[in-house]
């Protein structure tokens, strides 16, 4: 019985160790999956998600015209992959700010990204995906319909008992589907184009300490504007009530002698 109780302690003893074994294992892969950089998002295969990023960012506003340049140059250089810049904004003054739109291969956001909030914070991301597969599948089916009738009417089109009449018929309604298949196409690529790039916009902000600077210095700068705004309608409001003084204190004064003069007359009579 003893032998057995300290076989069974030894076996436990033993899963214990195993457990906590496996434990650490288990938190070493959690921290390696911590660290790894984020993955790219991308459109599964089979469905039709157009993704959009928009970022805030906060940086020293002496950085931010240099970091707009560098995201802008890095896109223009395709150093991520192809992209293509859609808007630069900048505005300079106490509090500068900027703003770059790109459109970049899936593979390329994160490393984009990474290079415009370096050494800065990242106050704001949002990440969402449009469902294109309706409009991917009602342009398909356009596309299919014209090309079938315009396959037909070419067909139609090389009878030789045709009349003139049928025959301009014919060539207008070519030149229709052909304008309908242009439009198409060009609505077919705009759509892959969405699903294939990905859309970022990043907002770039002077850091919440430079904007308080920059409110004292601009209320400091504004104080002689607004002493002197103040001062001015003291004047005027002085302007206005000192003619109603004048004459109330006139009145008054008038009141009080007219007073005297009736309270003296009653006092001598007998």
């Amino acid at each position: 019985m003893k032998r057995l109780q300290g076989n069974g302690w030894v076996l436990g003893a033993g899963l214990g160790v195993l457990m906590a074994l496996a434990g650490c294992a288990k938190h070493e892969m959690a921290a390696d999956a911590g660290a790894a950089p984020a993955e790219a998002l991308q459109s599964p295969e089979g469905a039709f998600l157009a993704y959009e990023h928009t970022l805030q960012l906060r940086l020293p506003g002496k950085d931010i015209a240099p970091r707009v340049k560098a995201v802008t140059e890095a896109c223009q250089s395709a150093k991520f992959g192809d992209c293509a810049v859609l808007n630069v904004s900048q505005q300079a003054g106490d509090t500068p700010s900027g703003s770059v739109q790109v459109r970049i291969a899936p593979k390329g956001v994160e490393p984009l990204i990474a290079l415009a909030s370096d050494n800065g914070e990242l106050t704001t991301r949002n990440t969402q995906a449009e469902d294109l597969a309706q409009q991917v599948a009602e342009t398909q089916l356009t596309q299919a319909r014209l090309k079938n009738e315009h396959e037909r009417l070419v067909e139609y089109q090389q009878r030789r008992d045709l009349a003139v009449a049928d025959l301009l018929t014919i060539s207008q309604r070519l030149s229709e589907i052909e304008a309908g298949l242009e439009q198409a196409n060009r609505a077919s690529a705009q759509q892959h184009r969405r699903i294939d790039t990905q859309l970022v916009t990043i907002n770039l902000e002077s850091t919440s300490s430079q904007r308080n600077r920059s409110e004292i210095g601009r209320a400091l700068g504004d104080f002689g504007e607004i002493f002197t705004t103040s001062l001015a309608y003291v004047i005027r409001f002085i302007a206005g009530v000192l003619p109603v003084a004048i004459i109330g204190g006139f009145v008054l004064w008038l009141g009080r002698v007219w007073w005297r003069r009736r309270r003296n007359k009653r006092a001598a009579k007998p």
